[in-house]
Formats: structure tokens, sequence, C-alpha cells
């Protein structure tokens, strides 16, 4: 993509835009000038179906001044507008000014609707049902593409309704991975446990600490290889929320279940993103969907609107 920041796109941009635009005025002219030579019956000799003949008659005048006038308002619309390669146009107008126009609109319109919302604690407003509403709205928006619209997830994506949290699960951590996001990142541990036969044993041993089907025999060789993952995993398995780690101790899998996919976390390691939302939702959103996401595993009872 770097290619395409160079100065050459935009003057190769511009020069095109122009050179079409005095094209079309010069094939006008041209076709304008051109006559044709007609027979005695003012056709042009041409003769379709046996007998369609198509006559040598002039282009309305109002239908060429219509194209005039279409070159014309071509060359006014590129120096009003962006079209002209990384010229803005005299207006200053660019897709992005009219977002932020529109999103500062709209928060200046929600802003009293957020209001009522922004004094209460997490705890309280997740039994609020109008906040709920709003915030399931926010869900729907910005958060069910990934965590689904039951908000349980998918293979690689956490289910947030289970109480099975990678940073925490209090409402102070909720609000700061939907502001800041989450990168977790777990490295390619294969050279570190030892040979394949090493790695397959460490996988049943990850099997065994939630009670998972797993071979027994295999399990007890590859706890001693278990310190490699002790570091972020734990000796007892369980995890550690400060790394993001998770627990695999309790028969959660998110990115799947079984020796080979054990084995091949620990040969190939995994990245996940949670894009940060912070620049996208103001304060008073984030917090109505940290009530939301909080209360989805919490259940707090509903007050009537």
């Amino acid at each position: 993509m770097s290619d395409f920041k160079t100065e050459f796109w935009s003057v190769y941009v511009a020069a095109i835009s122009v050179v079409s635009i005095i094209a079309c005025l010069l094939l006008l002219w041209i076709t304008a000038r051109k006559k044709v030579t007609s027979q005695a019956d003012n056709t042009t000799g041409h003769v379709w179906d046996d007998d369609l003949r198509e006559m040598n008659n002039p282009m309305p005048r109002w239908w060429m001044w219509l194209f005039v006038i279409t070159i014309v308002f071509g060359f006014a619309y590129l120096a009003a507008y962006p079209g002209l390669g990384s010229f803005q146009g005299k207006l200053g107008w660019s897709t992005r000014g009219e977002y932020d126009a529109e999103v500062q609109q709209a928060t200046k319109e929600l802003t009293p609707l957020y209001a009522q919302f922004t004094a209460k604690k997490t705890e309280e407003l997740a039994g609020d049902a109008n906040a709920m509403a709003i915030g399931e709205r926010l869900f729907m928006n910005n958060c069910s593409q990934c965590h689904g619209s039951d908000a349980r997830g998918s293979k690689g994506f956490p289910n947030l309704a289970d109480g099975d949290w990678l940073h925490g699960g209090t409402p102070d951590k909720i609000k700061e991975t939907i502001t800041q996001g989450r990168r977790g990142q777990m490295p390619p541990m294969a050279a570190a446990v030892g040979s394949p036969e090493d790695v397959k044993n460490v996988a049943n041993y990850v099997l065994s600490l939630s009670n998972s089907p797993h071979d027994s025999v295999r399990a007890q060789l590859g706890k001693a290889k278990f310190t490699a993952c002790a570091a972020c995993h734990g000796m007892d398995g369980k995890g550690n929320q400060a790394v993001g780690a998770p627990n695999l101790s309790d028969d959660v899998w998110l990115h799947g279940w079984g020796e080979q996919a054990v084995i091949n976390m620990v040969n190939g390691g995994k990245t996940n993103e949670m894009p940060a939302q912070g620049g996208k939702l103001t304060d008073a959103q984030i917090h109505v969907l940290t009530a939301y996401v909080w209360g989805l595993s919490n259940k707090p009872a509903l007050a009537k609107p």
C-alpha cells in the first residue's frame, strides 16, 4: 500500500481526470464539425433490415449544449471538490470532515440522553432497563460482528456471557478493555517444550487439567515440560489475567478443543487483537456498554423503565 502514497499517483489521478474531460470536449467539437455526405433523399446511405434508413439530420442544439454544460460542470466540480489527486478543492470538503461533523451533531443530540446514566455505577446501571436497551444497540453495532448477537462468541472470539475472562471481568477491567482494546499473543513454544513427542505429552497434560479426554500416561510425561508454559499460565494452569493468559483448567477453549488443537497452539502460537473503541465511542457510551457487557454474566434484576 505504501506505493500508492507517492506523489506520482496524485499526479496520475489528476492527469487522468483532466485529460478525460478534455477528450470529451474534443470529441464533441470534432463530431459537431464533421459533415456526412448525404444522398438526394437526405440519408447517409446506411440501411438496416432492408428498409431502415439513417437520416442525415444534425444533432439537436439543446442536446449539444447539454454536453457542454456537463463538461463545464466537470471542471467546476474538480475545482471545488477533491478529484485532482491530492488537491482538496476550494471548498475544503472531505469525507472525513463530513463524518466528523455528523458525529459531533449526533453526540450533541445524544448528550442529554446519556446524561442520566453517567452518574450511576456500573452495577446499578446494569439494572436499568432503559440503559440496557441502549447498551444492547451499542453492542449490536460495535461488538456483535465478532462476539455474536448473543455475545457468546465463536472460535477465536471470547464468550462474554459465561464469566470466563482473559483480562478480568470487573467493571473497571471491562471498561479498560473496551476503551483501549486488547492484543493477546502466545508465542510458538515448541522449541521451549522440546521434541514433537514432548509437545504431544504437554498437550495431553493441558487436557488433563480440565479433566478433558486425554492420554494419562502422556499427561504424566508432559507435566514436567509444562514448566515452559507456567510463566504465563501458572503451574496450576489457571492462567494470569494480568497478561491475558487463559485458564487451562476450566474446560473453556477459545481456539478449539482436543489434542491436535492444543498441539497446534503450542507449535504455532496465536495472536489475537480487539480494536480499541475509545476513539469511536464517547465516555458515556462506553459507560453504558460496559454495564451491558458486565450484566451479561452477572444477570442483575432489571428495573422497569
